[in-house]
Order: C-alpha cells, then structure tokens, then sequence
C-alpha cells in the first residue's frame, strides 16, 4: 500500500545515491592511478588516501543533510560530540580496503549504515571498481546488484563442516589448514558480504576492530541469514562511547559455533597478552 512503507525503507534511496555518489569520486581517484601517490599512514600500517578524504566530505555532507539528528562515526574525521548518546548515528568507512585501493585493485567498498539504538537498520556497500552495490534493510533482507542485471537477494549457503568451509583467505595453515582458500578482497566488509552472496562460508577476525569496518556488512550478512558475532561469541553493539570490537565471527549458521570453537580460545589469549 502507498505510504504502509517503514521510514528506512523510505531512505534506502537516498542512501543508495549517496554512497553511489561516494563511489564514483573515489573511482576517479582510482582510474587516474592517483592513489599511487596520493596516500600516506595515519599509523604505521594505516593507510589513508586523498580519495578517503573526499569521499568522507561528500558522504558527511549529504548524510548530514538527509538526517540532520544523527550523529557521526566515521574512520576518517572527527564524530559528533556526545555521538554514543544519539538515538540515530551514521557509521561510515569512505573506503573500506584502503590496501586495496592504493595498490589499484578491486577489493575495496564504500561502507555506510544507520544506526538506532545500537543496531544497524539500513546499510549499503557499494564497489564500484567490482560494479557492485549491497544493501540491506532490517527484516527486508539483503539484495546485490550487479551492472546491468537485476538485483538478486542474498541467502546464505548450508555448508556444514569446517573442513572444506570456503574462507577468503591469503594462505592456508595451523589450525585453519582445513579450510578452502576463496579469494580474499582487502575490505573486511567484502569479505562479510560474499557470506551473504553464499560465495564463503565464514569469515573471522582476531585483531581489535572498529565499528566502520563491520556496521553495514554486518546488517547485510544478518539479513542473509548469517551468524555475526565478535570472536568471543557476544552479539555486536553500535555506536558504543568506544567503537571497537573484540574480533569479528561471520558465519552461515551451521558453522558459527564450530567457527567460534577455534576463535574463542585464541582471542582469550590476545586479550590476556594485551
């Protein structure tokens, strides 16, 4: 019925254009080889480019004007003051797999989602050197959109064994030795979604990560029918006062408590050494 729509999915377009239009900025960086030059590191091992700067403005920008009551997190400028106690935030990565991009591959995203009350409620992911876009609304489900077919929407796959779980990883060893070695895009985003695009089974993480990296992959996954948990096995919440995660466990549902069999201990014992 006209007007019966929730208001998120009222907003998904204007998001949509917004992220796309964030994408394209960042892909004039990318087609012109500027990201070559035009990077440094905010932390040894951080890389950050003009075109994450760019895309932050412009994103912040019109976010900004489509809700101006919510606040702002986001990997690349400053948040809102008092951003943890605001109903509604925008968690935004401008260029999720900034490795990626400087190095002039595919494997990076535009990563953005709304926050209420903790939890992601619409999120968009959009890969324009891969010709690609994600979206998800909460109960709406998550959808890809490929150039010039259809968008599809995402299920998860039933793979029900670690041992042959595709995983996007760059080698293959100790424990993990079991897995099948997929393809493996520097965006952590990325990776989540091909859980949801049934092209991976599970995805972790051990190290210490940020809200920007995981919010919209983790509504998409979720929407899928994935499993999203931190890699102690605790539901993740958003728009915390500190916005980091212990870990990351993205998996289709017979696998995630197998998955985080092997996680958990591991990341028990980086906290203890921390």
């Amino acid at each position: 019925m006209p007007g019966s729509e929730p208001p998120s999915l009222d907003l998904l377009a204007d998001i949509l254009a917004i992220a796309d239009a964030a994408g394209l900025l960042a892909m004039r960086f990318w087609e012109a080889g500027a990201p070559m030059h035009g990077h440094w590191e905010k932390r040894p091992g951080e890389p950050v480019s003009e075109a994450d700067l760019a895309a932050d403005a412009l994103l912040r920008e019109q976010l900004g004007a489509l809700l101006p009551d919510a606040a702002w997190l986001s990997e690349e400028s400053a948040e809102t003051p008092g951003r943890a106690e605001a109903r509604r935030a925008w968690i935004i990565d401008p260029i999720d797999g900034t490795r990626d991009f400087v190095r002039g591959r595919a494997g990076w995203a535009v990563s953005v989602a709304l926050v209420e009350d903790g939890v992601p409620t619409i999120a968009v992911l959009t890969a324009p050197a891969r010709n690609e876009r994600w979206w998800a609304v909460r109960g709406a489900g998550a959808w890809r959109e490929r150039m010039g077919a259809q968008p599809e929407r995402l299920a998860v796959g039933d793979h029900a064994t670690l041992s042959g779980a595709r995983v996007p990883l760059d080698h293959l060893g100790g424990i993990d030795i079991d897995y099948r070695m997929v393809a493996k895009p520097n965006s952590i985003a990325l990776r989540m979604a091909m859980v949801a695009a049934n092209e991976a089974d599970l995805v972790a993480g051990l190290r210490r990560g940020a809200e920007w990296d995981l919010s919209a992959a983790t509504l998409i996954a979720q929407e899928a029918g994935a499993r999203v948990t931190d890699a102690l096995g605790e539901p993740i919440v958003f728009n915390k006062p500190d916005p980091y995660v212990t870990g990351m466990l993205c998996a289709v549902p017979a696998l995630h408590d197998a998955g985080l069999g092997r996680l958990r201990a591991r990341a028990l014992r980086l906290l203890k050494q921390g």
